[in-house]
């Protein structure tokens, strides 16, 4: 039974919420209304191009303002424009050059586009920035995870862990790169407490009958599968439901 990826790269290093205090001091005040609705509405109804022009409008009146090239950044990010978000974290960054939420973001985008060892110089940035921003920590772990440098995923996952310990995805990650070097029960273990801090996890459930099975206990993994593929069914996950229905197959054969 094949182990699925545990956890991507995580989208972002933060959230951007557009406010009136992004815009420029002395622009007309029924423009910086006008603009804050017209995001607004591309937030209310999800319409993130609706939200963009707004922002290049935003940008036309001040040029000059780092959290817009950001926030526009982040939403090119999710529309998949990534050569076009990575080019407005760089502007965030030129105009601040220690805007650490702009080297996370673009290190995602880097990451995404395959450049991981830009990605990881993005993270590093950050870090020297912020020792303690612990999502960087994970985001680099996943990166030198996909890179095969399992023991170094695994002591930035710790890093990660130390500066919050319910972070349940640098568990997943941590139990994924123990395993891929042999320490089953240590993965065993990191799923485990995955599944303490979010019971409705899916891929650790998936993941660690995975590991009971390769360790012959097959009775445990069949449950395991059985809980994965109930909670895959409740969220809308048809892919990973059936991966789940076929492994309780095999295993019941």
């Amino acid at each position: 039974m094949n182990l699925p990826h545990r956890f991507a790269v995580a989208i972002a290093q933060t959230i951007i919420i557009l406010a009136p205090s992004q815009f420029a001091i002395g622009q007309p005040p029924q423009q910086v209304a006008a603009i804050a609705k017209e995001i607004n509405l591309g937030l209310e109804f999800g319409d993130k191009q609706r939200e963009i022009l707004s922002l290049n409008e935003a940008i036309s009146f001040d040029p000059n303002n780092a959290n817009d090239y950001l926030a526009r950044g982040f939403d090119r990010y999710k529309q998949g424009d990534l050569q076009g978000a990575i080019a407005d974290f760089n502007e965030a960054i030129r105009l601040n050059p220690n805007f650490k939420e702009a080297y996370g973001n673009r290190g995602n985008a880097r990451a995404a586009l395959g450049d991981k060892q830009g990605a990881i110089g993005d993270y590093d940035r950050v870090i020297s920035l912020d020792p303690n921003d612990a999502l960087a920590y994970y985001n680099r772990g996943i990166v030198r995870y996909d890179m095969g440098d399992f023991q170094s995923a695994i002591a930035d996952s710790n890093e990660a862990i130390r500066l919050n310990p319910n972070y349940a995805e640098a568990y997943g990650n941590r139990g994924n790169a123990r395993l891929a070097l042999g320490d089953k029960q240590g993965a065993i273990a990191d799923y485990d407490r995955v599944i303490s801090l979010d019971p409705n996890d899916g891929i650790a459930y998936y993941n660690r009958a995975s590991v009971r099975n390769e360790l012959g206990d097959k009775k445990s993994a069949i449950e395991d599968l059985q809980k994965a593929a109930s909670l895959f069914q409740q969220q809308g996950n048809s892919d990973r439901y059936k991966e789940a229905q076929d492994g309780i197959r095999q295993l019941q054969q």
